[in-house]
């Protein structure tokens, strides 16, 4: 008589990795700081679609330039790619270890509930604007209607969420020029971003930070279009392992690099210019460039992300060097570097914590940012020195992943 049994999944170590997607988490997660660290500036009124305070001196307008320009709105979607990227990759891997296929996709579904779970205790915590649970979010949804489809089926959906997006930005552009027709502050509207790190009680700044957190979510994961278009792009990369052979796509790569960032950063130029009040059009009319903003972004981002593709196939056989090895330390634990992040600002800035974001300024608070990923590069290099997963990815693991049992 004999027992058969099923292959369950189980995680893969920590060598033996892609170098690119690697890279790209761990330089990006500064970025992501950068984008992050304004929103902490809670006594400050800032404008309308971003966090940057209206108020400002010329070293603050120049990082608010800068940061409006290369990073605001360029971040989330670079980490919706590689989110997605490492969908496939997982979902490859298994299958070639020879784990059944309900099952990948069972584990696929028990990860992305817990990222959203993660997600929710990251926004009642701490931090307002998570994106664990809109990745999440995305990553069940997504992975049900278009895990196993056909490339070309993939495509066509990507045209068309394109083509959905277009439209919407075209409109909002629109309805800004057609509000500006109408007489001063009859269509003004505020919205106020900062009243969780405002709040001094922290148990009444639990509740501000789930309500934004619980309209955030679907936004961001579905709704703006731009998460579900850069996950079904990294579906077709991972696929064509654009990122695990750079060299085979160096023509994509390229092309990817310089029409994306150039877009970006121009469309980010124009938005600086009119954040430092040089195009002389209201203030209160700034929402309406977000739709081309959120598309910019997406191009700039997947430029960044294509960089790091290129950058992966110089380094393609030769041994780490200490930035290249400290950067890709990060990216294997980059769930832990950006939890992380919120740890070291949220007690420090909030009005419930220390209260600094009171005190500091847009080039200041760049500095704090800076110097909190620079904190996550030398915990990272530490637990990889110690081939240690982070604490966040070890314990999402051990969730995710069912106990190997005889069937």
């Amino acid at each position: 008589m004999s027992t058969a049994t099923t292959t369950s999944p189980a995680p893969l170590g920590l060598t033996g990795r892609a170098i690119a997607p690697d890279l790209a988490r761990g330089a990006m997660l500064l970025l992501i700081a950068v984008a992050n660290a304004p929103w902490y500036l809670w006594d400050e009124k800032a404008g309308l679609t971003n966090a940057h305070p209206i108020d400002a001196s010329l070293l603050d307008r120049i990082v608010q330039s800068l940061a409006l320009i290369a990073v605001d709105g360029r971040t989330y979607p670079i980490f919706a790619f590689l989110f997605g990227y490492g969908i496939w990759q997982l979902y490859r891997r298994q299958l070639d270890a020879g784990v059944d296929r309900k099952l990948v996709r069972r584990l696929l579904r028990r990860r992305h509930w817990w990222m959203l779970a993660f997600g929710f205790v990251h926004a009642a915590l701490l931090w307002m604007g998570d994106i664990i649970g809109a990745y999440g979010l995305a990553g069940l949804l997504l992975t049900w209607w278009f895990l196993d489809r056909r490339d070309r089926t993939i495509r066509v959906c990507i045209i068309v969420f394109t083509v959905l997006l277009t439209l919407g930005s075209a409109l909002l552009v629109v309805g800004g020029v057609l509000v500006s027709t109408l007489p001063p502050g009859a269509a003004t509207f505020e919205f106020d971003d900062h009243t969780s790190m405002a709040e001094p009680s922290y148990g009444a700044s639990v509740l501000l930070r789930l309500g934004f957190w619980s309209v955030l979510t679907p936004a961001q994961g579905l709704l703006s279009l731009i998460t579900p278009i850069a996950i079904l792009l990294a579906l077709l990369a991972a696929r064509a392992r654009v990122l695990e052979e750079p060299e085979q796509h160096l023509p994509l790569l390229r092309r990817t690099a310089v029409i994306g960032i150039a877009f970006g950063w121009i469309v980010g130029g124009v938005l600086a210019a009119q954040n430092a009040g040089l195009l002389g059009f209201p203030r209160d009319l700034d929402w309406a460039l977000l739709g081309i903003n959120g598309i910019a972004g997406l191009a700039c981002a997947l430029g960044y992300v294509a960089v790091f593709g290129l950058i992966a196939a110089r380094l393609r056989g030769r041994p780490d060097g200490r930035v290249s090895g400290a950067l890709q330390a990060v990216g294997k634990r980059s769930l832990s570097s950006y939890l992380t992040q919120s740890v070291v600002f949220a007690p420090l800035m909030s009005a419930w914590g220390l209260g600094l974001g009171a005190a500091l300024s847009s080039w200041s608070i760049a500095l704090v940012a800076l110097a909190t990923w620079l904190l996550t590069v030398v915990l990272a290099v530490a637990l990889e020195k110690r081939g240690k997963r982070g604490p966040a990815e070890w314990l999402l693991r051990k969730l995710a992943y069912p106990r190997a049992r005889a069937a």
